[in-house]
């Protein structure tokens, strides 16, 4: 399967395609992702036929740029504020044990919560029939380009947070064309860090707690995802594993299509404005922080999951308190 990777080279980033056994290579002729898109947009190719118009320059070691930090973000906007970085909730059903107990609960109780309805209305709603609109998921924002980190980087949380932690999934990656049309440009791994605790407090304000940085894996995979991802999310504290949980992803543990979250997402006129880039993370079903996990500054998460290839590392830091004043003009 075809990767496309950003990677620092002698201080320079280059964009790297790889099929994930073979060599690595750099892409002559392009200075990021987003250029190679844009020019495949505008010739009417894939990747994949653009790249065969290409030149495949030297190789890069993989292994090494990884130990050096010197991974990228699989795809960058020159205007990080043109790069709007969403999600969707209760999208995975978990384990069929998991799903049985959920639907028990909602069937039994008087007022089943509006978490619960949501996810039973994408259980019922959320695959419909070719050409049809399926029902809508729960929807947040997350901010824009200047949130997103590399593997490697420190995941920054508030001083005002009241908790960082992980959420394991997948995300899709999307760059508008001239027309309005929304391309996919592949998937990637994620951690869509976010403030559990706050969310816990009262769910009217998960918008808050969503409001946080986020990592993408190095390599945006191009074509189809399987309907199957199977991965481990870890939490490492110094050389102790205190979280290590297999997490599902795909359209088989999903209760959602993929196509029914994109079409939510990009029915918004102002969601397809052209030359914009966009993260749509697609959810989880594991969390360390429901395993009574309280993360602390230098734990680190880990994500992995087949068929990627490079892992997703990131440590938990914590923002110096930051005063805001409004003033009157």
């Amino acid at each position: 399967m075809l990767r496309l990777l950003q990677v620092s080279v002698n201080g320079q980033a280059r964009v790297v395609a790889w099929n994930g056994e073979d060599d690595a290579r750099i892409v002559e002729g392009v200075a990021s992702v987003y250029d190679l898109a844009q020019q495949a947009i505008a010739a009417g190719r894939t990747f994949a036929e653009q790249l065969s118009q290409s030149t495949l320059g030297e190789v890069v070691d993989l292994d090494a740029a990884a130990r050096e930090k010197r991974l990228l973000l699989p795809v960058s906007h020159p205007d990080p504020a043109h790069f709007v970085v969403a999600g969707t909730g209760l999208t995975h059903l978990g384990s069929a044990d998991g799903r049985d107990k959920m639907h028990k609960a909602a069937q039994s109780a008087e007022k089943p919560t509006d978490s619960m309805r949501m996810f039973l209305m994408g259980v019922e709603g959320g695959k419909p029939k070719a050409g049809e609109a399926g029902v809508q998921p729960e929807w947040f924002y997350k901010g824009d380009g200047s949130q997103l980190k590399a593997t490697g980087e420190d995941l920054v949380s508030p001083a005002f947070a009241l908790d960082g932690g992980e959420e394991p999934e997948l995300a899709g990656i999307y760059l508008i064309g001239a027309d309005g049309t929304p391309f996919r440009l592949g998937f990637c791994l994620a951690n869509e860090f976010s403030d559990h605790v706050t969310e816990k407090g009262n769910y009217l304000w998960l918008a808050h707690s969503k409001l946080r940085e986020a990592a993408l894996g190095p390599e945006l995979l191009v074509g189809d995802l399987p309907d199957h991802v199977e991965g481990t999310s870890k939490v490492i504290r110094g050389t102790e594993v205190i979280f290590e949980k297999p997490f599902l992803s795909g359209e088989a543990n999903m209760s959602h299509t993929i196509a029914n979250l994109e079409y939510h997402n990009f029915k918004y006129d102002l969601f397809r404005r052209s030359g914009d880039l966009h993260v749509h993370f697609f959810g989880t079903a594991t969390l360390s922080f429901s395993e009574g996990i309280k993360t602390e500054p230098g734990d680190v998460f880990e994500i992995e999951a087949a068929p990627f290839k490079l892992p997703l590392r990131n440590a938990l830091a914590v923002a110096n308190e930051r005063p805001v004043s409004v003033r009157k003009l």
